[in-house]
C-alpha cells in the first residue's frame, strides 16, 4: 500500500520556528522555571527572530487568557506542571474555537524532554 509522503502540514514553517524557541527557551531555562519566566524568554526570542506574536490576549467573554498568539495564526499555550492534562488539550480547544484558529502549540516545560504538542481545531465544538 502507497503512503503520501507529501502530506503538508498546516503552518510547517511557522511551526518548525516556534519549536525552536521553545527548545532554545528550554535549554536556556531548564526545567524547573515558571510559567512567566518562559513567556519572558519567549517573547524575547520571538522578538529576536523578528516573529509577530501577541501576549495575554483575553479570548470570549469567559476571561481566559491565550499565552501568545503567533502571527495571527497559531495559539501557543505554556504550561510549567509535572503532567498535562486533558483539561489543558481541553482548553487549547476552545482558544481555538473563540478565536477561529485552526492550530494550537501546547508546550510543558517541565517534563526532562520537551514535546511541544501540535493541536487542530475540531470543528463540533
Amino acid at each position: 500500500m502507497a503512503t503520501n509522503t507529501k502530506t503538508k502540514l498546516i503552518f510547517g514553517d511557522l511551526s518548525y520556528k516556534i519549536n525552536g524557541v521553545l527548545f532554545a527557551t528550554h535549554n536556556d531555562l531548564g526545567r524547573f522555571a515558571r510559567e512567566k519566566q518562559y513567556a519572558d524568554m519567549i517573547e524575547n526570542k520571538f522578538k529576536q527572530n523578528k516573529i509577530n506574536y501577541k501576549r495575554e490576549q483575553a479570548v470570549g467573554d469567559s476571561g481566559n487568557i491565550v499565552d501568545f498568539i503567533v502571527e495571527d495564526s497559531i495559539i501557543l499555550e505554556l504550561k510549567a506542571k509535572p503532567f498535562l492534562s486533558s483539561l489543558d488539550y481541553e482548553q487549547v480547544q476552545r482558544y481555538l474555537h473563540f478565536c477561529d484558529l485552526e492550530l494550537g502549540v501546547l508546550v510543558n516545560f517541565r517534563p526532562k524532554y520537551l514535546m511541544p504538542k501540535r493541536i487542530l481545531r475540531k470543528r463540533h465544538l
